[in-house]
């Protein structure tokens, strides 16, 4: 009978919800952001905001309500995903972070600055589906499994001003998604040892 126990070791639980938009249907991005909730890793638990906009005059920014947090994230995954997002260099601006709804109709995510108010919001989401990509996928050591809630309609305001583009629609294996979901229910692992 095979194991009901996933073989790998945990890295990280939490969400990595991600909205990314363009002006010209995803060939380029005008904005960039990758929101986490981290329910447990080995620095401690918390949540931090990379982005990447004409709002932020094309440079990264980060939020966070943990550096320690936001400096694992940065080593062992970001720098997997999004280089850019990786630099340890980068400083962090502490925030308060909030989410309200939910992807039946309007979710959203509210970073909170000594100066600044971040909105991330996804809207008319379609089908949700399990993304399962084991250690090895896509050449990358680490794994991950996630329910993915895609949005067909994404918004970032910052202070009251809006990111430009729109999320466009993309595949992920035989399902339908964009570049703007809700991943919930996240966990990152590595090979065992």
């Amino acid at each position: 009978m095979a194991s009901p126990v996933d073989p790998n070791d945990v890295l990280m639980t939490g969400e990595n919800s991600f909205i990314r938009l363009s002006l010209d249907g995803g060939a380029t991005l005008s904005t960039r952001a990758s929101h986490w909730r981290v329910l447990w890793c080995p620095a401690g638990a918390g949540h931090a905001l990379f982005i990447q906009s004409p709002l932020t005059d094309g440079g990264v920014r980060i939020y966070s309500d943990s550096i320690a947090v936001t400096r694992w994230l940065q080593r062992t995954i970001e720098a997997l995903l999004f280089p850019a997002f990786a630099d340890t260099g980068l400083p962090v601006t502490g925030a308060k972070f909030a989410r309200s709804g939910d992807p039946r109709g309007t979710a959203v995510e509210t970073v909170t600055s000594v100066t600044e108010r971040i909105l991330l919001t996804w809207y008319d989401c379609i089908e949700p589906f399990v993304l399962t990509m084991a250690p090895g996928t896509n050449n990358r050591p680490i794994g991950v499994f996630s329910t993915f809630f895609p949005a067909k309609s994404a918004q970032i305001e910052m202070s009251g001003r809006f990111a430009p583009g729109a999320p466009w629609a993309e595949m992920r294996g035989d399902r339908q998604s964009s570049s703007a979901c809700l991943a919930w229910s996240e966990t990152w692992v590595k090979p065992k040892g």
